[in-house]
């Protein structure tokens, strides 16, 4: 779930509210991000190729971090997410992959997410760790999301999964071959350096 900038696993914490599929509208023309809530945040620079939508924009009064990175990745059934963390909070973790429906751009030139509760975290170095499977459960359970949803959603996760171990456990490096081109973020040269920005 992107809007609470990522998260890690805590098997002791509290389970969170069950809410709809999380959707959000990236619209180029008017160089602005919808949030599932309504809020309408500047962005400066969106990035359109052939295999997906590059967003990067600033976060305002957000607590843990100043920045976001985004790539949407039909394709793949993935956002990739870098949260810029201030003052060392979640050092370590690089890409934060949200699974769903990612589609654009519409007849206005916007792009659309729907997130399906499935989230895979990256820290460099260690396999990506599946987090929210209780959710995606549940949400089936009470109608949220079909079965054909969620057999998506599991694949789309296991793909990724599987990708990231064929190559030595760099999912950057996946995302770059599976999706048919560079998803290249601020830190592109964070493997010469051998850590994250």
């Amino acid at each position: 779930m992107t809007s609470d900038g990522g998260r890690t696993a805590d098997p002791g914490s509290a389970p969170h509210p069950l809410h709809p599929p999380k959707c959000e509208t990236f619209d180029v023309p008017a160089m602005t991000n919808t949030d599932n809530k309504g809020f309408v945040r500047e962005v400066e620079e969106y990035r359109v190729t052939d295999f997906g939508l590059y967003m990067s924009r600033h976060a305002p009064g957000h607590p843990r971090f100043d920045h976001l990175e985004s790539w949407l990745l039909p394709a793949l059934g993935l956002r990739a997410n870098i949260f810029h963390y201030q003052g060392g909070y979640r050092e370590g973790q690089r890409l934060y992959l949200d699974v769903g429906r990612f589609a654009g751009p519409d007849d206005d030139g916007r792009w659309h997410a729907e997130d399906w509760y499935l989230d895979l975290v990256d820290v460099p170095g260690t396999p990506p760790l599946l987090l929210d499977t209780d959710e995606l459960l549940e949400a089936h359970r009470e109608g949220l999301l079909d079965t054909g949803q969620c057999v998506e959603a599991v694949g789309i996760a296991t793909r990724a999964l599987v990708g990231a171990a064929e190559h030595g456990n760099d999912i950057q490096a996946w995302l770059d071959a599976a999706a048919g081109g560079a998803v290249a973020f601020r830190d592109h040269d964070h493997r010469r350096h051998g850590e994250a920005r």
